[in-house]
């Protein structure tokens, strides 16, 4: 009887006369619209025939699709795609199946066409928002499939880029179908994301924008254009946990295809990663980046410095997002790569096995990468983080006499220098675009000591290096700029240069009077190192002069001209072994400084006395300017001096005159442990010492006690008047001098007071543990004082 009903069409269910009634007799005509709507009617109407009216449409499309009638083919995805979109109802389930088997047929075919029809008709099923979830689906089938068609190399280009767009069409649908149902298939799975980032980087790679002009046939949805979309659109769906999944297959493209070494495409990737994902979570990318760069710590240079490019890339977009608990960690990762660097550069090979070379100028282009980059993510930080970022570098860079274990045991001290010039240039690299208010907290004395300890050594580059993070630190007003260009020419006119100046705050005068003293030292001792140069004086110069702009008062001028008047000494005294180049670079120094300082506030005599002195020198020794400081023979008369009565008559009558009376007391550089430590005497020069305070040595006389009093009393009688007068005066000069004399004067004065009493205690307790003189003239056996004495251990209770 069934066989029966089939063969009549007549007694053949409804359903199927209705899905027959759809396919006109030739297909060119199309779907017959009147017949559809009587289909869709009957589905609505009786919606638990829809899973048989999928399926006996799906029997159509699979048996016409065996004879090669694509016309009718495409009639039958096109009434399944009527039905997807007009049953909203929770049988839609019992349609998906069967449309799902319908597209892997037309997927599996051999046709480019068909495959174009399957991932429309996807397209338009991905769009359609779903009632009930489904448990039991799976996408893994079109996940691959349209991965492979990303990947096409027909031969004709316009079918294989139509293929492509359509895989990413393809791929995009799979995303909206998945990534907002948590019941259905992971997407965001390390299977998947293998298979879907690669083939949308492929696009990315091969067509990019730079490149259409040369691709007639590449138009508005080409491969590129559509592989932005669905990766920007990828990456936006993704929450916090699915980051790290769909960055690692970006990763292990790069690699595997050597596209950091580009630089090109690598960054375009990671500004689509970086703009697309949601801003809080910046840092995963970050943390990949970083871990990245560890792992290829033993690749070629070129490929490290891909890398540290994408990641100074990625900072300068992370400024609107949060660096999060990974600040330290970025510029830890950075420091240890600049070590390794050092270490290849001088070994010649960046593995251990010393199989694989490289070179000099690939690593110093490695290193110049890693110090923009700490510069760029410290430029996303804060200011409070800004100043842990300077401690922090601070803290890694070997301080003289302390060099820590760096790199391999093979760098040595060459190694330890370099580390020390590139570390300095990363914190030059933070604190040129440092902004902060209070130069308490930028320049605490944990930092500053350190840094002020490299002005002394020999390295002019380290030197130089110290002088330009100081200048860029304390230039809050960025004045550095107008005045770099004004050191060519001492007679210059401050007010052409337009300098912002501001009257000093309450934290700027506490800052100079705990610091300025060190600074005016550091000034003065590196004005005298003789492989000091003309950028060495210039900076000196431009350090002068913003102290002078940001940070000088009444009293902190009068100290600035006090400095330089000793500079200007240092230069002329024939006691210091100084150059030809050296004295007239500091003569320049003194001549620029002490031009800017009298624009700055003094009355118009100094400005009037240092014109005429510049003036003096132009004529007859133009060798003293900052222009000519490498020409001429070295040539001081008194009237190319500045002259220190003359600028304290200036600045008589004047705001300045109260502290007139500290250029009576030449600047001397203050005493510190540095310099103690640096002068301390040798084993032999101590015990020397020792002996001539002896008061014991047998060729000095003694002098019998008894006459001694005698003479000590009749004399403190007989002149009692004069010596109350003598301490009374001691005692003003004393009340004077704490209350007028410089800071570094007093200090110096207590130190001595401090060094006698130490010598004398000394000498007491060398009395006190010394025997006395044997009758004999031998001398005894030294007894051994009681604090060294050994007890056996039974007698110690």
């Amino acid at each position: 009887m069934y066989c029966l009903c089939g063969c009549c069409w007549a007694l053949r269910p409804r359903y199927k006369r209705l899905v027959d009634n759809i396919f006109p007799e030739d297909p060119e005509d199309g779907l017959v619209k009147a017949n559809m709507e009587k289909l869709t009617f009957f589905a609505l109407s009786a919606p638990e025939k829809l899973d048989r009216i999928a399926a006996y449409l799906s029997e159509r499309l699979t048996r016409d699709l065996n004879r090669h009638r694509y016309g009718y083919v495409c009639i039958a995805m096109e009434a399944l795609e009527q039905l997807l979109l007009a049953c909203h109802c929770q049988s839609i389930n019992l349609l998906v199946e069967s449309f799902l088997g319908t597209l892997r047929l037309l997927l599996e075919a051999d046709k480019p066409h068909l495959h174009i029809l399957a991932t429309n008709s996807f397209v338009k099923f991905a769009n359609i928002e779903e009632d009930t979830p489904s448990y039991h689906r799976s996408y893994d089938f079109l996940v691959s499939r349209f991965s492979e068609m990303c990947h096409s190399e027909h031969d004709d280009p316009d079918t294989q880029n139509k293929i492509r767009v359509s895989g990413i069409r393809g791929l995009q649908g799979v995303v909206r179908k998945t990534v907002d149902n948590e019941l259905q298939v992971n997407i965001w799975e390390p299977r998947h994301m293998e298979q879907i980032v690669p083939a949308l980087l492929v696009n990315l790679e091969q067509h990019t924008p730079n490149d259409r002009s040369m691709c007639p046939q590449m138009k508005n949805g080409s491969p590129a254009e559509q592989t932005e979309v669905c990766f920007r659109e990828l990456l936006g769906r993704a929450a916090y946990g699915h980051i790290n999944n769909a960055i690692r297959p970006v990763l292990m493209h790069l690699d595997s295809h050597s596209l950091w070494e580009g630089r090109g495409f690598a960054v375009r990737c990671f500004q689509i990663i970086m703009y697309s994902i949601q801003s809080q979570h910046s840092h995963l990318v970050i943390q990949q980046l970083l871990g990245h760069l560890d792992a290829n710590s033993r690749s070629p240079a070129s490929v490290r410095a891909g890398i540290v490019e994408v990641l100074s890339e990625v900072a300068v977009i992370e400024a609107t997002g949060s660096v999060g608990p990974t600040v330290l960690e970025v510029f830890n990762t950075l420091l240890r790569q600049l070590r390794q660097s050092v270490d290849y550069q001088l070994t010649g090979y960046y593995d251990n096995a010393g199989k694989h070379k490289t070179t000099s100028s690939e690593e110093e282009t490695l290193q110049d990468a890693v110090i923009r980059t700490i510069g760029s993510f410290a430029n996303t930080l804060p200011v409070y983080q800004r100043s842990e970022v300077m401690l922090f570098i601070m803290g890694k860079i070997p301080v003289p006499g302390i060099y820590p274990a760096l790199g391999s045991p093979n760098a040595g001290f060459e190694g330890s220098r370099m580390i020390q010039v590139m570390l300095l240039k990363s914190l030059l690299q933070v604190s040129e675009r440092y902004e902060s208010s209070n130069l308490l907290t930028a320049l605490p004395s944990s930092f500053l000591e350190p840094l002020l300890s490299f002005t002394l050594m020999e390295d002019p580059e380290i030197r130089l290096l110290v002088l330009s993070i100081l200048t860029s630190l304390i230039d809050r007003r960025h004045n550095v700029a107008r005045l770099s260009g004004a050191t060519a020419s001492a007679a210059l006119d401050v007010s052409s240069l337009e300098l912002k100046e501001d009257r000093s705050s309450r934290q700027d005068i506490l800052f100079m009077r705990k610091h300025a003293q060190r600074l005016y030292r550091h000034v003065f001792l590196a004005c005298k190192e003789d492989s000091s140069g003309r950028s060495h004086y210039q900076q000196l110069f431009i350090l002068l002069a913003v102290l002078s702009v940001e940070l000088a008062n009444e009293e902190v001028m009068v100290d600035l001209i006090r400095l330089v008047l000793a500079l200007q000494e240092l230069a002329s005294s024939n006691q210091e072994p100084l150059t030809p180049l050296n004295r007239c670079g500091v003569h320049a120094v003194c001549a620029a400084a002490l031009s800017v300082m009298s624009q700055l506030g003094p009355p118009p005599p100094l400005q009037q006395h240092v014109a005429q002195v510049i003036e003096s020198r132009r004529k007859d020794a133009p060798h003293l300017l900052p222009e000519n400081i490498l020409y001429g023979e070295l040539k001081v008369d008194q009237e190319f001096l500045f002259v220190q009565s003359k600028i304290c008559e200036a600045l008589t009558a004047s705001s300045y005159s109260s502290h007139c009376e500290r250029f009576n007391t030449p600047y001397t550089p203050q005493l510190t442990d540095e310099d103690r430590l640096a002068k301390r005497k040798s084993v032999g020069d101590v015990v020397s010492l020792q002996m001539e305070m002896d008061p014991q040595s047998p060729e000095t006389p003694q002098v019998p006690v008894n006459q001694s009093i005698n003479q000590s009393i009749n004399q403190s009688i007989k002149d009692r008047g004069f010596v109350e007068e003598e301490e009374r005066r001691k005692r003003l000069e004393v009340v004077e001098m704490f209350q007028t004399a410089p800071f570094e004067e007093i200090a110096a004065h207590c130190g001595s007071r401090a060094s006698l009493l130490q010598s004398k205690l000394d000498q007491v307790f060398d009395l006190i543990i010394r025997p006395p003189p044997s009758p004999s003239g031998q001398s005894p056996p030294r007894s051994t004082p009681l604090y060294e004495m050994k007890f056996p251990d039974l007698c110690v209770y």
